[in-house]
């Protein structure tokens, strides 16, 4: 045989080397626990991290032809994200990638699949011989138990991350067995100050995020405390604290959120001391509805919901006489409006009277999307009244003007 074929027909060796971690992250991640949980701050590493395991128990620990190593994301879409990631990291020579499938093969036969948690039905049936569970506060619970029935034939390992979510989920009542020092689990938090330390983040961006949103979310979002209140991005205790008799005070400014389909029509009036003094909750025809919230306005400065069946109305209001501005709610300028109201009960800056807009508020919550916080009401509720104590501080903060969305 010829020097040449010789080369040709030798064995080609790969070499592995595990990327550089710092040590919480590495600790955290690359330890013998079967379940190891790990609670961390936004952008601090634990996805990379949690790549490098997933690909070191397929290439080197535990993998084989036709083995499979799962990734499983909140939903589809989003494991596109890693699956990219770790193209980019990998040789074009260190596997073969389907696109359609969210799937790379590797040298030794492993198979890494990049799947979503959004229908667990999809998850059972394959034995997995070790997995990771990105964001794991947002994976719906039954795409855990789903997983967890694939890795009972392998014994495999999984590596459940995320940021902290509140208190109602399964990650988290997980996370505390494994911080109690359940066997067979692991538990660590990666706070924001660890990833500033290793240098992955900036300390000015942190005190940057720290002033621009609200307590609760960032002590969950970048110190991984979850929030008392059970992720209200309101704050429960602010709400409370916040709640107030109707004053007799003369209003400065209203906010007024039309009904739509099943939902109320609410006035709210706040004084020159942000003091709910007005406050009306009704549904009513179109006509009846303009005639009493042109009584309720009299000339006061007031920001109204002028969505959809919201604009003819607001026209209809400024042909009348009343001074209205119509806002305008999309996701961005509603998720604007109420992170402006969060601020407002948490420094104290606005009170309202007990009844359906206290039980609304506490009914908010927050979710985590690719594009950043989002305050929700929880499926099913109404916000009609937050809506309008939001527009009415808005309003009111503006001081009548006409700088509106």
């Amino acid at each position: 045989m010829g020097a040449a074929a010789a080369e040709a027909s030798a064995p080609r060796v790969a070499v592995y080397e595990r990327p550089a971690l710092y040590p919480q992250q590495e600790a955290a991640l690359f330890n013998p626990a079967r379940y190891a949980l790990v609670e961390a701050s936004s952008k601090s590493g634990k996805t990379v991290g949690s790549m490098a395991w997933l690909l070191e128990e397929a290439l080197v620990h535990r993998g084989g032809p036709g083995r499979q190593f799962w990734w499983i994301a909140p939903v589809y879409a989003q494991a596109r994200i890693p699956f990219r990631r770790m193209k980019r990291g990998l040789p074009p020579a260190a596997y073969v990638a389907n696109d359609g499938e969210l799937t790379l093969t590797l040298p030794n036969g492993s198979v890494l699949a990049f799947k979503g948690g959004d229908h667990a039905d999809s998850l059972y049936g394959d034995d997995v011989w070790a997995a990771v569970v990105d964001e794991a506060s947002r994976v719906k619970e039954e795409s855990w138990h789903a997983l967890r029935s694939t890795l009972t034939h392998t014994r495999g390992p999984v590596r459940l991350i995320g940021n902290v979510k509140g208190r109602r989920n399964w990650f988290y009542q997980l996370s505390r067995r494994a911080e109690a020092g359940e066997p067979g689990m692991s538990y660590a938090r990666i706070t924001a100050h660890d990833a500033v330390g290793a240098g992955v983040l900036s300390r000015d961006e942190i005190e940057d995020a720290r002033r621009t949103l609200p307590e609760a979310v960032f002590r969950e979002l970048y110190l991984a405390e979850p929030s008392d209140d059970e992720g209200n991005p309101f704050g429960l205790d602010a709400i409370r604290r916040q709640g107030a008799p109707i004053t007799a005070g003369a209003p400065v400014a209203f906010g007024v959120d039309l009904a739509k389909s099943v939902d109320w029509t609410v006035v709210v009036g706040l004084d020159a001391q942000g003091r709910c003094c007005r406050f009306e909750r009704f549904r009513a025809p179109w006509d009846e509805t303009t005639a009493r919230v042109l009584r309720a306005l009299g000339r006061t400065p007031a920001l109204c919901d002028a969505t959809g069946v919201g604009d003819p109305i607001v026209e209809r209001l400024q042909r009348s006489g009343a001074n209205v501005e119509g806002f305008l709610f999309s996701s961005p300028s509603k998720q604007s409006l109420m992170e402006g109201l969060a601020v407002a009960i948490q420094q104290g800056e606005v009170t309202y009277p007990p009844g359906p807009i206290v039980s609304e508020l506490e009914a908010f919550e927050y979710e985590y999307t690719r594009t950043g916080v989002r305050y929700r009401v929880a499926e099913g509720l109404h916000d009609d009244c937050v809506c309008a104590l939001a527009l009415a501080v808005r309003c009111r903060g503006q001081g009548g003007t006409t700088q509106f969305f």
